[in-house]
């Protein structure tokens, strides 16, 4: 019989489950691995293959659990940056540095994963984050789609550039240095 570590059986199965994604997750963001199987993620978490089945019924199970999990995070952390400051121009920023913390935390590897051993699960799921997403953008640039675009264009090359190993910090500043000005005009 398996130790429970928590102090109810659904703790301890809420703890399992976690540990199980966090293990698909890495998986997911290491570009050298193939898809996560369940025995990869058994061998992760120090559970044997079969007990992973007492949380996910296949691999399909496993990666859908995680989409779930990754994408709300994604919209939750920038809508929550992007309320917590009031003007335009601020909302604009609070939208591309929460987008940077989360590709520095190692979010977006995560997600190209997916996007690479799951592209037709994500496929739905990442157009409702982006639509859920581009709302909050769209208001604060006046329904500017057009403007939306240029933004985007921004977040994504210094996206990249945060990937590649730039730090955060100087990243963040080249941004700002762009969409500042931009954002007074708004």
């Amino acid at each position: 019989m398996p130790r429970i570590n928590a102090e109810t059986l659904a703790e301890h199965r809420a703890q399992q489950r976690r540990a199980i994604l966090d293990a698909a997750r890495e998986l997911l963001a290491d570009d050298t691995a193939g898809a996560p199987s369940l025995s990869e993620v058994g061998r992760r978490t120090g559970l044997a293959r079969t007990s992973l089945y007492q949380y996910f019924t296949s691999r399909e199970d496993l990666l859908d659990a995680v989409i779930a999990d990754v994408f709300p995070l994604w919209s939750s952390r920038i809508h929550a940056a992007m309320d917590a400051v009031e003007t335009p121009g601020d909302r604009v920023l609070a939208y591309a540095r929460s987008h940077l913390e989360l590709v520095a935390e190692g979010e977006n590897a995560v997600v190209r994963g997916l996007v690479t051993h799951a592209r037709d699960r994500v496929a739905s799921a990442g157009q409702e984050m982006h639509e859920q997403l581009a709302g909050p953008l769209l208001e604060a640039l006046g329904g500017s789609p057009e403007l939306a675009e240029f933004v985007q264009s921004i977040v994504y090359t210094a996206s990249r550039m945060v990937e590649e190993g730039r730090p955060l910090d100087e990243v963040n500043h080249h941004v700002e240095r762009l969409l500042g000005p931009f954002g007074a005009n708004l």
